[in-house]
């Protein structure tokens, strides 16, 4: 009982220490790093080797986290693969496979081999073994960090050519690498110990890779039931966590049970999870659900992870050795674009995608790490200092891999992430859909002193132009065309279109322009999770009239002043732009005598207010009260 309590308590500080990593990453976003970064920065920092909040003999009992987020992020590997998405880019990852496996392999494990000399640990071994060593390095240079993948691409919200290449050869060579390790693996312990090169050696794992293929199917199955019943995403998100877990302890126990007869067999947890996601994402009609369940749950599992990997790195091994992690580094780097452009050609990929086709496999962790372990074990005159070696550049990788994955995907336009907007300082709006709703909005907000115009794809001749409002024909909806209408400076965006179409135009404007206003009239309820994840502001005529009805009757006065039924009465959002109102209180303030303070906004956030909050530049304060009053503190807000 007392072990169990003690699991609870070490859970809880973890948590806590996981939820503060959550917000500090977010710093690390401000500067163009990947959030990913700043986790693994909060967990070195509060590990066992810089401040102890994490104690070091905790790191393997919390060994059930990393396994449980392994198996979860091997899901959403899995769930990236969707065939039907990929057909058009299966020579680009068949080339880039081969690239990147012949090049890291090969060419790594030459460079290590010749240079042996100037390497401590190899520096007195035999030519049989310095073979052996080089063979291993090679292998593990091949390996790369799925984990760290998915996690900058869910954070970017990538999606295009270039990603689904990416995914495809990191988790094809996942396969390939355990396979290409059982054979070095075998052949470097009969060069090391000078015995012969046992063949049943290989097949072995054949066969447990097979295995793997087998479980993770029939675990699909199992998944596809449980999510045919109606049950709360959060008890789905929690019984996919357990099924990772649960297939980690499979493998566990199946090991324990075969060693018992003489012959270990073990399954491999990240093929059996991504064979699993693999089937319900191509073969069944639960993807969509998947999908979400997997969105919901993972940035809890990657906050979890990586600051449990970044406590787990070991501070003073990488400085003791960090020169020649260093050089490993720089080896590694090289066979990765090496091949890289190896395979692009081949591919026949634009060169673009060449260029900065190596940017993506830097990162390394969890099959590097369980490789390096294996080899430790194995041979024990100098596979510790191996370990070591492989950790310290682990180290290096995770640090440089993240954000040069970062920056290829928003060079080549692929990060969806919200822009950065900027302002011409102008009301302005734009209402894509001709109706007699954009019409009658477009004059509301004219009389409101809005400069607006409506696009539509509507023909000329087709309908009669309003004499008071401008209206743009343009031939769709497309970056061009948003930007010769001026989108990227306007300050709104309204969509009544079709939900396709709205959703079209709001991820343009999301990701070049950073409009800080879009709104959207909603159609199909199926659509409203995606515009929500945009942070766009829809209405549902569904539901909008019963709300507006409930308000009407619980608190008439307010919502009629809001609806601009009182006369001579608005509302209106002001940012604090005047550096000399900066830190003045609400009561300081000098408000005409008409004028009330609704709410405040700061950094995207509404904050409880009194008469002593103290104003901050940014910050956004919606005002009601007349039209003259609104417009004096209108000049009061601006620039002084």
């Amino acid at each position: 009982m007392e072990r169990y309590l003690e699991l609870i308590i070490l859970l809880s500080g973890f948590a806590i220490i996981s939820i503060a990593a959550s917000k500090i990453a977010l710093a690390f976003q401000r500067y163009r790093l990947p959030i990913i970064t700043g986790f693994l920065f909060t967990g070195i920092i509060c590990g066992p080797f810089v401040l102890e909040l994490i104690p070091i003999e905790s790191i393997h009992r919390l060994n059930f986290i990393n396994e449980t987020a392994l198996a979860f992020i091997a899901f959403a590997a899995g769930s990236e693969l969707y065939f039907r998405e990929l057909t058009s880019r299966i020579q680009s990852i068949k080339w880039n496979t081969i690239g990147q496996l012949s090049f890291s392999f090969a060419f790594g494990s030459l460079f290590v081999f010749f240079l042996s000399d100037f390497i401590p640990y190899m520096k007195e071994m035999s030519v049989a073994s310095k073979i052996a060593a080089s063979l291993l390095t090679g292998t593990v240079f091949v390996a790369r960090s799925p984990a760290s993948a998915i996690a900058v691409i869910k954070e970017l919200r990538a999606k295009g050519p270039f990603t689904q290449t990416v995914m495809g050869v990191t988790v094809v060579k996942d396969f390939a690498v355990i396979i290409l390790f059982s054979v070095c693996f075998s052949f470097a312990k009969s060069l090391d110990t000078g015995t012969k090169f046992d063949y049943l050696s290989i097949l072995l794992p054949i066969i447990e890779i097979g295995l793997s293929f087998g479980i993770g199917y029939l675990l699909g199955k199992i998944l596809e039931l449980i999510l045919k019943f109606h049950l709360r995403i959060e008890l789905k998100s929690l019984i996919l966590l357990f099924l990772g877990y649960g297939v980690y302890w499979f493998n566990h126990w199946i090991h324990h049970f075969s060693s018992l007869l003489d012959h270990e067999i073990r399954i491999e947890p990240l093929i059996v999870c991504i064979i699993c996601s693999l089937y319900i994402t191509n073969y069944t009609r639960h993807k969509p659900e998947f999908l979400n369940i997997l969105e919901k749950t993972g940035p809890m599992v990657y906050a979890a992870f990586f600051t449990l990997t970044g406590a787990s790195l070991n501070i003073n091994t990488f400085i003791a050795i960090w020169f020649i992690a260093v050089f490993f580094f720089f080896i590694r780097l090289i066979t990765i674009i090496g091949g890289s452009y190896f395979g692009g050609i081949m591919a026949k990929d634009p060169w673009k995608f060449i260029h900065l086709g190596w940017m993506p496999y830097i990162t390394q962790a969890g099959v590097a790490l369980g490789l390096s372990t294996l080899v430790a074990n194995a041979f024990p005159t100098w596979g510790p200092q191996f370990a070591t070696m492989v950790i310290a550049v682990i180290v290096i990788n995770q640090v440089v891999g993240p954000p040069a994955f970062k920056y290829a995907l928003t060079k080549l336009g692929e990060n969806r992430n919200r822009a950065t907007f900027k302002t011409d300082g102008i009301r302005d709006a734009i209402i894509f859909g001709y109706e007699n709703q954009s019409v009658s909005l477009a004059r509301q907000l004219l009389a409101n002193g809005w400069k607006v115009q409506i696009a539509t794809r509507k023909k000329r001749g087709t309908f009669d132009i309003p004499d008071d409002i401008t209206v743009k024909h343009i031939p769709g909806v497309t970056l061009e065309t948003m930007k010769q209408l001026g989108a990227d400076k306007t300050e709104a965006i309204v969509c009544i279109m079709s939900d396709k179409r709205n959703l079209e135009t709001v991820e343009i404007a999301y990701q070049n322009f950073g409009t800080p206003d879009i709104i959207v009239r909603l159609s199909d309820r199926k659509y409203y999770e995606k515009f929500i994840a945009l942070g766009v502001r829809v209405v549902d005529p569904s539901t909008a009239m019963v709300s507006l009805m409930d308000h009407m009757v619980r608190s008439p006065q307010a919502t009629s002043l809001l609806l601009g039924m009182e006369k001579g009465q608005d509302t209106r959002d002001l940012e604090l732009q005047d550096p000399n109102l900066h830190g003045v209180t609400l009561r300081d303030l000098r408000l005409p005598s008409d004028i009330l303070i609704l709410s405040i906004h700061r950094n995207d956030q509404m904050i409880i207010s009194h008469g002593f909050t103290r104003l901050r530049l940014g910050d956004v304060v919606t005002f009601v009260g007349s039209k003259e009053s609104l417009d004096e503190m209108t000049v009061k807000f601006d620039h002084a």
